[in-house]
């Protein structure tokens, strides 16, 4: 039993353990005495001096949130530089392209761009079964028409496309489709068009990348039902063809009164531009999860007693997490650490945490005396909740995140991080101040709303609405503490004792063993990779242009660059052969199109046969290199020939049906395999690999950041819960909520990206908060068996632990309503992460720990032992007697400790005298005068005979002697009552030594030494 102290002396008998027996030895280095010491001292500290506390993290935030002021200059939400390995190959490969093969702006050609390009597009899909008819292709020339008359004035200068335009032999790259149209007119319908190459005149036109959805028999293209048109601006000057791609769309969609087709379009700016508008979608949010946050805890600290009304508490909870994102963010901000969009997310898990902490506060605060001053039922108050909120801290700090190669994840886990400590330090002090504050109110008896001091009793000719509102102060007058609250009740006489039943117990298990299958076949479906498409928010014109993309143009994916990256003999016939033979390995991959395949070496050798020249040499190839070069253009950016050597070269190889993000990752890394085995150096690259990188890393980064967080969160259990068993099962709870996020969340849609790896690493803090909170009530219980102390953990931190995951959950709900699929899935994956955190730990953790409770079965067998040795002494007839007596008084014992609370009126103090029984008691030193108490005789005491435990009432004849820092004190005759003082017990067994029964005595101060 926990000592109470009130300003009158509060004395607590309670059960002895004899010292020389150990009932549970824990062999770890535990700090949570040492932690709970010194939040006991800091806490009668700031109950101490309140307003300092409250006034300080006002001021500190002021200052930080000042760095606000930089938000938009700090603003970082580039999509390669955040959601792409920060040194991945594709970077590496693009770099030896744009050194080795320079681009030509007079010979424009998008395959061998090293980039996306800048572009601006649109889709045509057709109303009707075909696109190739004449009535749909005079509306697609409007367009195109309305396209190449745009223009944006600059400083009195006119920006047209004609004059911003990529060109080719001094035009203009033209849709050669339009210009197919163009010179059949109306023969266009009739004429047989062959797919996917046309011959155009004398040269062949791939149309594979502008008419899609197609129908083709025998080569020939029966029936079209999209047609897609480029439009390739120069890349020397961005501002400027950024200015003509804005003014594009703005313009464009005006367009779009069609009646033949339903047209899409995008820009290569689109994707990033969409993606940074989406911070405007998220900031309506949080306002409305602010109000549901502060509506949440007012609801669930709302009392019917208008004293002990915990109104203000809530909403200065809330302002406290508030506070702590105001200061880490402008803090970050003033340092010069990125803002990405991502971290957008992190306020509405803080307001979570925040909440969380104040619910634990409040519940250890209302378990306090309410009697004591308020800088002691603060201390106390931190005593109680200072490992729970510090594991809570610690286990959700996720600075591990920074060795993630995605800026995005590092920036993330920064403010999210500090964000969290100052959660904790303010929670620590400006809350902790606020409590103090209040609790003086409360002391005044004052309303918490008219802070008016209102009775304690409502008078008799008083309604019913008149106590309620007008009435107030009320306490547990057995305990001293405040009144507990029904949920409280619900966890110990209903949940908890439904929750230890045996049957009950194997039905926990089969669940349990249900959520573990469906989990790991889930672990088996989940995808990899961020899709592109989704950093748009879903009603975004990008978004229906990408689905149209994928919906009629997946059958030619893109085309790969395969480089010789260094120099090689290409006119020793060996070494082709070794060439040639790795060329065919990639036209032997199940996605390589053979028959499309473009290649300078290719075209040199037809080149050498036809002019009878013998490139078997090194001289000659060398020597007519340069002309055939000069003579076939769009080879020169082929080959780097500098000084008469060959350094690198180049050929394409195409892609089909690549219309996944599995295909995606199959397709890289298998082009790179085969690359590694050729015996030629070789690497291949597309612009597009720059983001497909994340699939060679992202499961690797997961499994190293869990396994890592896992040991530090190992670690901490180890060192602050005071029972190694707890600890494992804690790391256990880490794994098993991890593989259920995981297996659940790939059920869910969710792919394993940047933004669901960050949650995961989030996931196993929260997954510890709640199994720790748990696990530690339960090694922390007074109670002797398994069961018990089970109820007992549940009763303490049931509520508040639901409490917790209620108020995360309402913090993140509204972004399930966001239109954006990083928002939608930070719902998705911490309403699983807390979902599957609070079961596990008010139902899973709870059974299994019944069944591996290590200290409760040495406590039994300790007991059996000594029993034992009991009935050998006094033999078989006479122990039997004694235990059925000591049963029987043992109910009377407990329901005298139970049901009576004494209150004296004064204090005297009084002479030492032998007396035939021992007490325990506990007190406070300026009760006490010369080392002694002494016992009024207007209250009775009790005496327990050491031979058949029977409990007997002292009145004012009898005499009783009690133990003051291990003395025996005793009253005179007529006075042998304690004045003043609360005298109770919750004496629920016996533990005997040497056949003696024993009371615990100690001596505590007012600081509780």
């Amino acid at each position: 039993l926990m000592p109470t102290w009130t300003h009158q002396a509060t004395y607590s008998l309670i059960p002895f353990i004899p010292v020389g027996e150990k009932i549970c030895n824990n062999p770890t280095v535990n700090l949570s005495k040492p932690i709970s010491i010194g939040f006991q001292k800091f806490g009668r500290f700031v109950g101490s001096n309140p307003w300092w506390f409250f006034l300080c993290p006002l001021l500190i935030s002021t200052l930080l949130g000042s760095g606000f002021y930089f938000l938009e200059e700090r603003e970082s939400n580039d999509i390669e530089e955040q959601f792409t390995p920060v040194n991945g190959p594709a970077k590496l490969e693009r770099q030896f392209v744009q050194q080795n093969f320079p681009l030509n702006d007079s010979v424009f050609s998008n395959q061998r761009l090293y980039t996306d390009g800048v572009y601006a597009s649109f889709i045509a899909v057709s109303t009707s079964p075909s696109i190739l008819t004449r009535a749909a292709f005079r509306e697609i020339e409007r367009l195109d028409r309305s396209i190449r008359a745009l223009n944006v004035s600059v400083g009195g200068e006119a920006l047209t496309f004609d004059g911003l335009c990529a060109r080719r032999y001094k035009k203009c790259i033209p849709n050669k489709i339009l210009d197919v149209y163009n010179f059949y007119g109306e023969r266009f319908e009739k004429t047989e068009l062959t797919f996917p190459f046309f011959r155009f005149g004398f040269t062949p036109v791939f149309l594979g990348y502008s008419v899609g959805g197609v129908n083709v028999s025998s080569a020939v293209l029966k029936s079209a039902k999209a047609i897609r048109f480029f439009y390739f601006l120069k890349e020397d000057n961005r501002s400027r063809t950024d200015l003509w791609l804005n003014e594009f769309l703005k313009v464009f969609p005006s367009n779009l009164s069609t009646k033949f087709i339903k047209v899409t379009y995008s820009t290569s700016l689109s994707r990033q531009v969409e993606f940074e508008a989406n911070t405007k979608d998220v900031i309506p949010l949080f306002s409305i999860t602010y109000v549901i946050a502060i509506a949440f805890s007012i609801l669930s600290c709302l009392r019917f007693d208008c004293v002990r009304n915990k109104v203000w508490v809530a909403t200065f909870g809330v302002l406290s997490a508030g506070l702590a994102v105001l200061s880490s963010f402008g803090m970050m901000l003033h340092i010069g650490v990125p803002f990405v969009m991502t971290v957008a997310n992190s306020p509405f898990l803080i307001l979570g945490i925040g909440v969380d902490d104040m619910f634990i506060l409040i519940s250890c605060w209302q378990q306090t005396n309410v009697h004591d001053r308020v800088e002691d039922r603060l201390a106390n108050t931190y005593k109680e909740a200072a490992i729970s909120i510090t594991i809570t801290t610690l286990t959700d700090v996720f600075y591990i995140g920074l060795m993630t190669p995605f800026r995005s994840v590092q920036s993330f886990c920064l403010y999210t991080s500090t964000s969290i400590l100052f959660c904790y330090m303010y929670s620590i002090t400006f809350f902790g101040a606020f409590l103090v504050l209040n609790g003086r109110r409360e002391n005044r008896n004052q309303h918490w709303l008219t802070c008016k001091e209102v009775p304690e009793e409502c008078p008799t000719d008083q309604s019913k609405w008149h106590e309620l509102c007008c009435v107030g102060g009320a306490y547990d007058l057995h305990t001293g503490s405040e009144e507990v609250q029904p949920m409280n009740h619900f966890f110990k006489k209903y949940y908890g004792p439904f929750l230890t039943k045996s049957w009950t117990k194997v039905f926990v298990i089969l669940l349990y063993m249900l959520y573990l299958t469906v989990s790991i076949y889930g672990c088996f479906q989940i995808k990899e990779g961020i899709d592109l498409r989704n950093l748009a928010a879903d009603d975004s014109y990008v978004v229906r242009y990408y689905d149209d993309e994928k919906a009629y143009f997946s059958e030619y994916g893109p085309n790969i660059m395969v480089i010789v990256r260094s120099e090689f003999s290409y006119w020793d016939e060996k070494n082709m052969s070794d060439l040639e033979s790795c060329v065919e390995d990639f036209k032997n991959l199940s996605f390589i199109e053979k028959d499309i395949f473009t290649s300078w070496i290719k075209s040199y050798k037809y080149y050498g046969y036809h002019t009878n020249l013998n490139l078997s040499a090194e001289h000659v190839f060398k020597d007519n290199l340069g002309t055939f070069l000069r003579f076939y253009s769009d080879f020169r950016q082929d080959v780097n020939f500098t000084n008469n050597s060959i350094y690198a070269s180049r050929f394409f190889i195409q892609t089909v049906n690549i219309s996944t993000a599995l295909d995606e990752m199959n397709m890289l890394n298998k082009l790179r395999d085969t690359a590694q085995r050729c015996p030629v150096p070789l690497l291949v690259y597309h612009p597009a690999f720059i983001y497909h990188d994340q699939y060679a890393v992202i499961v690797s980064n997961t499994i190293q950041n869990i396994a890592v967080t896992t040991a530090v969160m190992l670690l901490i259990s180890l060192l602050l819960i005071p029972n190694p068993l707890c600890s494992l099962w804690v790391t256990f709870s880490i794994a098993s909520v991890i593989v259920g996020v995981t297996g659940f969340m790939a059920l869910w849609d969710v792919n394993l990206d940047t933004i669901s790896m960050i949650i995961l690493v989030v996931c196993i803090g929260f997954s510890v908060d709640f199994s720790a909170h748990i696990s530690y009530s339960f090694v922390s219980s007074k109670k002797l068996s398994a069961n018990e102390k089970a109820v007992d953990a549940l009763f303490s931190l049931g509520y508040p632990i639901l409490q917790g995951a209620v108020s995360t959950i309402l913090g993140v709900v509204v972004l399930s309503a966001s239109k954006n699929y990083i928002f939608r899935t930070f719902f998705k994956i911490m309403f699983l992460v807390i979902f599957f955190g609070l079961f596990h730990g008010i139902t899973f953790i709870p059974v299994f720990l019944t069944f591996f409770d290590m200290c409760s079965g040495m406590y039994d067998k300790v007991n059996k032992d000594k029993q034992g040795l009991e009935d050998q002494a006094t033999g078989n007839s006479h122990g039997n007697n004694i235990q059925s007596k000591a049963k029987e008084n043992d109910l009377t014992e407990k329901e005298i400790y139970f049901n009576h609370t004494f209150l004296p009126d004064v204090t005297e103090p009084c002479n030492s005298k032998p007396c035939p029984s021992v007490w325990g008691l506990t007190g406070i030193s300026q009760d006490v005068q010369n080392s002694q108490m002494c016992m009024i005789s207007t209250i009775p005491m009790f005496k327990v005979d050491s031979q058949t435990y029977t409990v007997h009432m002292y009145a004012n004849h009898d005499t009783a002697t009690f133990a003051v820092n291990g003395q025996s004190k005793c009253g005179p005759d007529d006075q042998n009552c304690v004045g003043n003082v609360n005298v109770k017990s919750e004496m629920s067994n016996h533990c005997t030594a040497n056949n003696i029964p024993s009371i615990f005595s100690s001596f505590s101060d007012v600081d509780g030494s």
